[in-house]
């Protein structure tokens, strides 16, 4: 009994020196990041998803998931997204979701991209076929049969590279481009085009998990299951570049570029309409910068704005019809209808209901100003000289045709008369000579 306490001496100093159990060690949940891609695939968007890759490597992420819904989008911008993908030292995952999205045309391309791809229950993929452009020309109808091939063989070769490499259904992908192939996320799951079939981003993780896959000439394992998922949001920037890249944008920025403007040349020295005037057309600008826009419609447009303008001055009515045609055309022309540069699965173009109804109230505005502007031509003038001329005062002293002093108008002005006008007379202007003027009696 006596030994008992040097006993449990030594036990707790054991304790206490021995190294802690690697099994009691708790090992940290997987990071990974999310980057949703919602609408066309633009400057702005790949700017943002390129630089997910970036922010996701550098972070030290477990991987990166990206949620797909679009129906295309910009070429060169595609491009830039395949290469980040291409060259992540993390696996980037692709989850086209939720049901109801798409990879229409460019979102093939960033799909085959991904190390590992899945799609929800309800969605599609495919209609990569550069002729569908966008307005659904061909492109042998608008750049001859060459353009048509070259264009063609491009697309289907670019397919057939990512294909490759991923190791997806290289055939299917190629048909993709030049069949305008596309398919269910079942079918897109039964040819290996995808990997598997995930209803949410939870669902997509666990199954994800434990997956082996190639990275950097590595065999890499996925750790997903129950893992930290960390969103990253666009900047700024980027996410004022995806939202201007609209044709409808681009339009409504010119009309209300025009209208600042015409309201500052009717009404010199307002400076905010000719401010946000000028504002609006940079920014219409930048917009048409970000869309295979017409440089014929921008033409269209600003000259439609031009007649406009000129009917405020001019009030001939033949001016401001003009205008308004020419503001229509430029709508219905500003988006290219085939642009080579782009890969869409359905036409973007500006629809005439916003077209016409937003000419003609640009239209009907400047009308009014026209009529406003008119109409105070036809009103006396009220400044200068001229304003003078029928205003009634008295006279402050005798005034005679050799001369005399009245007060006019809150001045003092001197005056002569055809015949003499007592003191404190009511008097009224008859012209203006100089700084004379020429006043007769009037009876108060």
């Amino acid at each position: 009994m006596r030994r008992f306490p040097f006993v449990a001496a030594a036990l707790l100093a054991l304790l206490l020196l021995a190294p802690p159990s690697l099994s009691s060690e708790a090992t940290p949940p997987p990071v990974v990041s999310l980057c949703v891609l919602n609408g066309m695939i633009d400057a702005g968007s790949s700017s943002f998803l390129v630089d997910c890759v970036q922010r996701s490597q550098e972070a030290g992420y477990d991987a990166l998931l990206v949620q797909l819904d679009t129906p295309g989008g910009e070429l060169e911008s595609t491009r830039n997204i395949v290469r980040a993908f291409l060259g992540s030292r993390i696996p980037v995952l692709v989850w086209v979701g939720p049901p109801g999205a798409r990879a229409g045309s460019a979102g093939v391309f960033v799909t085959l991209a991904s190390h590992l791809a899945a799609m929800a229950p309800g969605t599609n993929i495919g209609a990569a076929h550069p002729v569908v452009g966008l307005t659904g020309e061909d492109p042998e109808k608008v750049g001859g049969e060459e353009l048509a091939r070259k264009i063609l063989n491009d697309a289907a070769a670019f397919a057939e590279s990512i294909a490759r490499q991923r190791g997806r259904n290289v055939e299917w992908a190629v048909q993709s481009v030049r069949e305008s192939v596309s398919v269910p996320a079942e079918e897109a799951l039964s040819l290996k085009v995808i990997d598997f079939l995930a209803p949410s981003l939870e669902s997509f993780l666990q199954q994800a998990n434990g997956r082996q896959l190639s990275l950097d000439g590595r065999t890499v394992t996925l750790r997903t299951s129950n893992a930290r998922l960390v969103e990253l949001k666009p900047s700024l920037s980027q996410r004022f570049l995806h939202s201007l890249a609209q044709p409808s944008v681009v339009y409504v920025l010119f009309l209300l570029a025009a209208l600042g403007i015409t309201v500052e040349l009717a009404h010199p020295g307002l400076v905010v309409p000719g401010l946000l005037g000028v504002v609006c057309l940079v920014l219409a600008l930048l917009a048409s910068a970000a869309l295979p826009v017409r440089t014929g419609a921008i033409i269209i447009l600003l000259l439609g704005v031009g007649l406009l303008i000129a009917e405020i001055f001019v009030s001939s009515g033949l001016l401001g019809v003009a205008g308004v045609v020419l503001l229509i055309l430029g709508g219905i022309f500003l988006v290219d209808r085939f642009d080579p540069d782009w890969l869409v699965d359905r036409p973007i173009q500006l629809p005439l209901r916003l077209v016409i109804p937003t000419a003609l109230f640009f239209a009907s505005f400047a009308g009014w100003l026209a009529w406003r502007t008119a109409r105070s031509r036809r009103l006396p003038q009220q400044a200068g000289d001229l304003g003078l001329v029928g205003e009634k005062g008295h006279a402050l002293g005798p005034v005679s045709p050799s001369g005399g002093e009245v007060f006019v108008h809150g001045e003092r002005w001197a005056a002569v008369s055809s015949s003499p006008i007592p003191p404190d007379a009511r008097i009224v202007v008859r012209s203006v000579d100089g700084l004379t003027l020429l006043v007769d009696e009037v009876s108060s």
